[in-house]
């Protein structure tokens, strides 16, 4: 049975030979020194591209919504231009991913 990578949104949900059982959100540190940014237009429904820009890779994507529940709710059609939502440092995301 594979396990999924400590960056995927899926690796605290169990899971077995057969089936992926439902999501189990990862938590992310709420820090103070977290960065209010509005979504710019380059990145409109695009989550990936600012992982990408962010922390060199676009597997992360999924960390906006998890961050930033008030905010987003769907990860890509929520991620509008205008938003302003928290981007965690990479270093704060390594440590809650254990990487």
């Amino acid at each position: 049975m594979a396990k999924y990578s400590s960056t995927s949104p899926y690796f605290t949900t169990d899971q077995n030979d057969v089936f992926l059982d439902i999501l189990t959100p990862r938590p992310l540190t709420a820090e103070p020194d977290d960065i209010n940014y509005e979504i710019d237009a380059v990145y409109a429904y695009r989550p990936d591209l600012l992982s990408y820009d962010l922390y060199g890779t676009p597997r992360l994507w999924w960390v906006f919504a998890q961050r930033n529940p008030d905010v987003i709710e769907d990860p890509v059609y929520d991620f509008s231009p205008g938003k302003v939502i928290k981007l965690p440092k990479l270093s704060n995301l390594q440590d809650d991913l254990g990487v």
